[in-house]
């Protein structure tokens, strides 16, 4: 089911950018380092000619100087060589192509994802990075991050990828980076009054009864009301009280705790 809906989520997240790109208009691509430009000028051959953007993010133009091209869309540029060349040609048609895009790449990194590098050639959002990925199996998404300028942007990509909260995504630039980490410990631990002491690969929407359940039941020896869930949270251990009573006879759902990898379920035994 949650599969299914990862699915749909993705095809649609690649169709709306797709219909974004197919309005976008023609020169709405900003012009970043190492991106080579044709500059023309209709009638002088003299100033036809391709030039790559230096990592100052200047381009030197005959006649003209140094001129900023990076950070600029093509149109952005073009309006400014138009103004900076009537003292040297009489009403000049400019025009500026964008010939080879090398300032597109978006770095992922981090212990939850194979490292990669992506080239982005059109409008591109963070759910289709993510859906592009094939082994998040056991990444923490609520602590992932995207790194912009060296700034975070965005922090936790659960609700976006997982809950299919569409409002969370977000368009990607280029130079971002993805930082995806993996579960400290993606297991749950079941121990003391159980048939069955376990330690249980930890998967979204795990409960207490789940994890009994799968470790083989309360013991004879269990005291089921005299169970706990542990958690390291900060660097301390949170400790939820669960009356197992109460779940067994299905009177207080409330108890029946959602777990988080790395919890302990810990079952006491009575002496009796």
């Amino acid at each position: 089911m949650r599969f299914n809906l990862l699915k749909s989520l993705c095809v649609f997240g690649f169709l709306l950018v797709f219909l974004i790109t197919s309005k976008a208009k023609a020169g709405s691509y900003v012009v970043g380092e190492g991106d080579k430009l044709q500059i023309s000028v209709w009638g002088v051959a003299s100033l036809n000619f391709e030039v790559k953007v230096r990592p100052d993010g200047m381009i030197t133009v005959p006649g003209v100087g140094d001129v900023i091209a990076s950070g600029r869309m093509p149109e952005e540029l073009k309006k400014e060589l138009t103004v900076k060349l009537k003292d040297l040609v009489k009403n000049p048609l400019v025009t500026v192509t964008v010939t080879d895009i090398t300032n597109n790449k978006v770095f992922v990194f981090g212990s939850g994802t194979k490292p990669a590098v992506y080239d982005i050639n059109r409008k591109t959002t963070l759910l289709q990075i993510l859906c592009s990925l094939s082994d998040i199996k056991t990444a923490d998404l609520k602590r992932a991050y995207l790194l912009r300028n060296r700034e975070k942007v965005k922090v936790g990509f659960y609700m976006l990828f997982m809950l299919g909260d569409i409002e969370q995504d977000m368009q990607i630039e280029p130079n971002d980076s993805i930082f995806i980490p993996q579960h400290t410990d993606k297991n749950v631990y079941v121990v003391g009054g159980v048939n069955n002491p376990k330690a249980i690969e930890y998967r979204e929407g795990l409960s207490v009864m789940e994890a009994i359940l799968e470790s083989g039941g309360f013991s004879k020896f269990a005291s089921p009301d005299e169970t706990r869930v542990v958690r390291k949270e900060d660097g301390h251990d949170l400790i939820i009280a669960v009356k197992g009573k109460k779940l067994i006879r299905n009177v207080d759902f409330s108890q029946n705790v959602k777990l988080k990898p790395g919890d302990f379920v810990i079952v006491d035994e009575s002496i009796f």
